[in-house]
């Protein structure tokens, strides 16, 4: 699915942001920022909030070198309550920015998904997935008390309820995993080597970097050219910068300046992509409808044109109207192929062939040759 449409607030029109707006960072914090763009005019968020980690001490590796681990200011909140208020306050204004057709992904852990989750469906989002991110290469448990961490949950949630529309680039993601369905389930590495930020000091510039990968699959996934994605925990810029590759609009908020500085100068070294050469695999629902009456009409049929099965063991004539004809019925190339059949459905396109001089061909072909004239 690769459509546009409204949920049970949809009656208004997406607005369409300043230009000035777009692919910029805003300094400062998400709920005040996202209280300053306009109702219904983004596409998808993609949000990284903290994981209010609650640690208990320092970590420290079996040879006692401390792990870096995240213990910053921003993840820190007194209590689950202060962390419950502050996650429905922002979700709150998200889900208002959000087009009626438009999405979020929410990433956590452990220590906070489950609330996250608990809140998304209380203000109203529908979950669509979750999506287990399994780390190839997982942080050890170096105390060995526990299992090894080794995933994070992603939430795919669409605004409304009773949304029917959104983007799901299917096709896609089925390309992308060579021809299968993509799973829930995303090996995906951590952030390390040249692709790991590092300050002046050699450190990590952010303690939870996520991977490019991560975000090209999600972005890649829910949205389309030209789309806003905004991000409201920017950090370093994974979201912008993967989105100014895949000539999508970004928006991004953060409030510490040591985060902006970097992300910045990171999605200035993006180099944008030609728009003809960001077109992906399409879905089938989202190519133009063509009846099967409209291969008679131009020709590419003829009424009393024989039609086969693929084992020839049933046969049917084309009629002017774009009906076919059986030994003792008609109707269209659906339900004559269920008849025949004695089956429930089928699909006329894949099942009813014609003759040409290499043999038979399913009368898809002719369809598809429609639609490649429609484009």
């Amino acid at each position: 699915m690769a459509s546009k449409g409204n949920g049970n607030r949809g009656k208004k029109s997406a607005i369409k942001l300043d230009p000035k707006t777009l692919n910029k960072i805003i300094k400062g914090d998400c709920i005040s920022a996202m209280t300053k763009l306009p109702e219904g005019s983004v596409d998808l968020i993609f949000a990284d909030p903290p994981y209010n980690l609650q640690l208990g001490g320092d970590l420290t590796r079996p040879d006692n070198s401390k792990v870096d681990a995240v213990d910053d200011h921003w993840d820190q909140f007194e209590s689950f309550a202060a962390y419950d208020a502050f996650t429905r306050e922002w979700l709150t204004e998200a889900r208002r920015v959000l087009k009626p057709d438009g999405a979020i992904w929410v990433i956590g852990s452990y220590h906070n998904i489950f609330r996250v989750g608990t809140a998304l469906q209380d203000l109203g989002f529908w979950v669509l997935n979750d999506v287990i991110w399994r780390k190839s290469n997982p942080m050890p448990n170096f105390k060995g008390t526990r299992f090894t961490n080794a995933h994070e949950t992603l939430i795919w949630a669409t605004r409304d309820a009773d949304q029917k529309k959104y983007t799901f680039n299917y096709n896609a993601m089925k390309a992308l995993n060579e021809g299968t369905q993509m799973r829930s389930d995303w090996v995906i590495p951590l952030c390390t080597g040249s692709e790991r930020i590092k300050d002046d000091q050699g450190s990590k510039a952010h303690p939870t970097q996520k991977p490019e990968a991560l975000l090209h699959r999600v972005i890649l996934a829910t949205t389309n050219p030209g789309d806003v994605v905004l991000d409201p925990f920017f950090g370093t810029g994974t979201t912008g910068a993967v989105a100014k590759k895949l000539g999508r609009n970004y928006i991004g908020i953060e409030r510490e300046a040591d985060y902006i500085k970097v992300a910045k100068e990171r999605i200035r070294r993006v180099t944008p992509v030609a728009p003809e050469d960001l077109e992906v695999t399409q879905s089938k629902k989202a190519e133009p409808r063509v009846p099967f009456g409209t291969l008679v009409e131009r020709g590419l049929l003829s009424a009393g044109d024989k039609l086969y099965c693929p084992r020839r063991k049933f046969t049917a004539k084309v009629r002017p109207d774009g009906s076919i004809v059986t030994t003792n019925a008609s109707g269209s190339i659906h339900k004559m192929g269920a008849h025949v059949q004695k089956a429930e459905a089928c699909n006329g396109w894949t099942f009813w062939h014609f003759k040409t001089d290499k043999g038979y061909e399913p009368i898809d072909i002719l369809r598809q040759q429609v639609r490649a004239e429609m484009n």
